[in-house]
């Protein structure tokens, strides 16, 4: 009998326990959310009002490789980001900028599709040029 009292009290301290958790837990107030196309609501998503992340990703992911006069860009394939020659990085920059503002965030998706980096050197520069 004793220890079916003992079993009771354990059980009401996890409850208790978890009431607390549930009440006082992380909230994500003040976040803003997007919604999917399908109204659901999007915990991944971006700056971009009304798109999720996730399947931005998947679009990015797939689809054709659209070239912007850039096919010599293809040698760097695999290259990682940060180890870029200043004379590698002014190629990249020569393509980026004869490009529309437009432009640059779909020839970075091509640049993505193609296992190119961009490298580090103008990553700052291409996202002022995206914002305009």
């Amino acid at each position: 009998m004793e220890a079916l009292l003992y079993l009771l009290y354990f059980f009401a301290l996890v409850a208790i326990v978890v009431v607390l958790v549930k009440m006082f837990g992380r909230k994500d107030e003040g976040v803003p959310t997007a919604e999917k196309a399908d109204g659901e609501p999007c915990d991944t998503c971006a700056a971009d009002p009304g798109t999720c992340l996730k399947e931005r990703v998947i679009q990015n992911a797939v689809g054709e490789i659209e070239y912007f006069d850039d096919e010599e860009l293809d040698r760097f394939r695999g290259r990682r980001a940060d180890s870029y020659t200043a004379d590698e990085a002014s190629m990249f920059a020569e393509v980026m900028y004869t490009m529309k503002p437009e432009e640059v965030k779909d020839w970075l998706v091509s640049l993505g599709r193609r296992c190119v980096n961009l490298p580090d050197q103008l990553k700052d520069e291409a996202m002022m040029l995206m914002e305009g």
